[in-house]
């Protein structure tokens, strides 16, 4: 029962998930091409530390379910978000303090990825008309 009540949100974590990956590796092969290697490994780099915060958080959101599990629920989305904010820091803070990256490809691949993450969901919901 509790499977099938998280079913549809982990669908839509992962075809969500799924979207975004995509458009790190276009954004990333992209640059590679039009730039250099340096600024597709920056954007691959960039991209990746959204992406796999994203996949902690969804993994976590989607942990327990039901109305007796409310509080469990709670709990773990917000460690859900709370560990993709510390894990966004802390890959920032390796990549800066130990790679040379090139920081515009980077910055802008990861906001590039933000804006799918805000975006995207819209494209998910299907207006059904009644009548």
């Amino acid at each position: 029962m509790v499977a099938a009540l998280t079913k549809s949100g982990r669908m839509l974590a992962k075809r969500l998930l799924m979207i975004e990956f995509g458009a790190v590796i276009f954004v990333a092969a992209a640059m590679a091409l039009a730039v250099n290697s340096d600024w597709g490994i920056s954007a691959l780099i960039g991209g990746g530390i959204f992406v796999l915060a994203n996949a902690v958080f969804a993994g976590c959101a989607f942990l327990f379910a039901g109305a007796r599990m409310a509080k469990a629920v709670a709990v773990s989305f917000y460690t859900g978000e709370a560990l993709k904010i510390l894990i966004t820091v802390a890959l920032f803070c390796v990549v800066y303090m130990y790679m040379q990256v090139e920081l515009v490809p980077l910055k802008l691949t990861y906001l590039l990825v933000l804006g799918i993450n805000l975006c995207a969901p819209v494209l998910f919901i299907h207006n059904k008309k009644i009548g």
